[in-house]
Order: structure tokens, then sequence, then C-alpha cells
């Protein structure tokens, strides 16, 4: 008897020995699976990662809060899929409109480009030569109706900014009757595909002509101004990234790119009109340059004319494919695959 348990004994320990060995072979095996997995992933990852190639500099940022109006120079700013930001003033947030709510730019009223813009204390301030300083808040009360607006041929909401505010505008103006209004969150934005079809179904904007960044280089201004006779500044183009160290025309190259934190996808040169012939300055409508002399120089290729027409290009639009903050100073970055 004591031998039968002593054989089933040794039996029982056969069997905890061999399902310890199965069992740590089981477990060295998974871990070599995932290991060659992970390697795996890891040289996968490897293959996708882009180099970064710095290209130039961010010498100036820029945000216009009223479409048209002045815009506001700033150190920083959050980059927003619709744009960017600072503090509470967003770009291209506010529209002027006709009182049937089709867009009022500088193209029918220069002097739009006369009135400053500033926010304090969660009020927006007007300012404007000969005209008494106006304050109204960004959060407008729930009361002040939501108007249907047209913004180049769509469809988009804003809601209005009050009698006074209308007032201002008008008298400023010396024009028919005009409202302002503001784009909230809860609107539906605008697509830009809709607008050029080379962009995206996810890029959206409020009143933006159809991009939520514009970039221009130093370069290309500079070599914009040796050929006119009288010199322009960077403020008749309107970017919202002036970028500095990168050489002449180089932005339209750009595809990906990377500043701070922040991964911009260029999508389609900016065809300029008339707008860029208003004096930042004076508010005067000048009709002829710098347009012409970008006409005659900075022509689309023919086989681009069903995006551009017969406009001259001049700066680079990118969409935000990742958000983020970026300052002036920040190292601009091609991303290479």
């Amino acid at each position: 008897m004591s031998g039968a348990r002593g054989a089933l004994g040794l039996s029982l320990r056969a069997v905890r020995l061999g399902w310890l060995w199965g069992a740590a072979a089981v477990l060295a095996l998974g871990a070599l699976l995932g290991a060659w997995r992970w390697a795996g992933g890891r040289r996968r990852a490897a293959g996708r990662r882009r180099r970064l190639q710095r290209v130039g500099t961010v010498l100036k940022l820029f945000v216009y809060p009223v479409k048209s109006c002045r815009g506001v120079a700033v150190g920083r700013a959050q980059v927003t899929p619709m744009g960017l930001q600072s503090g509470e003033l967003r770009d291209r947030f506010w529209l002027v409109t006709k009182e049937d709510g089709h867009m009022v730019t500088a193209r029918q009223e220069p002097r739009l480009v006369l009135i400053s813009v500033s926010c304090e204390n969660g009020h927006l301030t007007l300012e404007a030569p000969d005209m008494q300083k106006l304050c109204l808040p960004v959060k407008l009360p729930r009361k002040n109706p939501v108007r249907n607006c047209r913004v180049f041929r769509l469809d988009i909401q804003g809601r209005d900014c009050g009698d006074e505010v209308a007032q201002w505008l008008t008298t400023f103006l010396n024009s028919e009757p005009y409202r302002l209004v503001h784009f909230e969150p809860s609107m539906m934005p605008r697509k830009s595909k809709d607008i050029i079809s080379l962009f995206r179904t996810t890029d959206e904007v409020a009143y933006p002509d159809c991009s939520p960044v514009l970039i221009i280089s130093e370069a290309s201004l500079e070599d914009l101004n040796t050929r006119l006779e009288k010199k322009v500044k960077i403020e008749y183009f309107r970017p919202n990234i002036l970028v500095t160290d990168c050489s002449t025309f180089e932005e339209d190259t750009w595809e990906e790119i990377l500043i701070g934190n922040v991964e911009l996808k260029g999508t389609v040169c900016c065809s300029r009109c008339i707008l860029t012939t208003v004096d930042p300055d004076t508010g005067v409508l000048d009709r002829k340059e710098p347009l012409e002399t970008l006409k005659s120089y900075r022509l689309c290729d023919p086989s681009e004319r069903n995006i551009y027409k017969s406009s001259p290009l001049f700066g680079k639009y990118f969409a935000v494919d990742k958000t983020g903050m970026i300052q002036v100073g920040d190292p601009v970055y091609k991303m290479v695959e």
C-alpha cells in the first residue's frame, strides 16, 4: 500500500512539474511573441516617422476679430481648428453685413480697415477716427436675434450685436444701414471644401474667405517691394503668420509644417483681389497697386486656372491638423517623410 502511495506521489509530482514546465514555456512564448510584435510596431512607427527640417521663424502673428477691420498683432496665439485665437478674440468671428445678411468687406467699404479692435473685461472695443470708442459684450444676450448671413455664396448664421454698434458702423462709414454679427461656437461653420474643392471635408471656417490660417514669408514681401515704386507693408495682405528666415515664395512649397506643437497642412495658394489695393493706414482704395505688379509675375500655372482664374498668388492657406499654442520666435519646421 505504501509502495502504491509512493508511486502515486511521484506521478503527481511529475504531472505538476510537467504542468509548470508547460506553463513556463507558454509564458516564454507569449513574451517572445509580444516582444516581436512590439519590435515590429516600433519598426513600423519608425518607418512612418517624419523628419523635421527647419525652414523659418515666426516673425509676427495677427488675429483679425472683425472681418476687414484692422488686425491685432499678438505675441502668442492658440491655434484652433477654425483659426487663431488670443483670449476672447477669435479670427474673423465678427462680420459686418447689410440688413439682408450679405457680408460687407473692405472691397465695398475700404474704410473698414481703419477700425481698430481690442478686447478687455469680456467686451469687444471698436475705435475709429473721429468716433467715440464703443464697447459691446463678447457674450451677447440670448434675446439678440440670430441672423441668416451670406459669405461668398454660402449661408452661415451670426448673432446680431445690437442697434448701437449698427448705428456706429453706419455713421462712421456714412453708408446704408449695416449690422454687426458674431459667430457662436454652437453655430454651423462653413465648409472650406464648398468654397475650394481641394480642401478636406473636415476643414471649416466661420467668416474667413476659405481657410483657418494664411501664411506669408517676409522674403516674398521684400521681393514684391523691389518691384514697386511705393513700398507696401504686410498689413496690405492680412496674413495670420508672417515667417522670416526663408527664401522668396518658399511657403508655396510647404505641405506639412510644425510650429510649436501645432501641425498645419498646406492646401492652396491665396489668390489676390482688389482688397490688396486698400491702404491700411488711410482706407483709400487704389484699385491698381500692388495688385497689378503681382499680376505681372505671380499668375498661376495654366494647368491651375480652374482654381485661381486670373488672380495673382501671394501667400498660402493652411488647415489645422493639430491644435496648440504658437508664439513669435517659434521655429517653423517642414515635416518630411
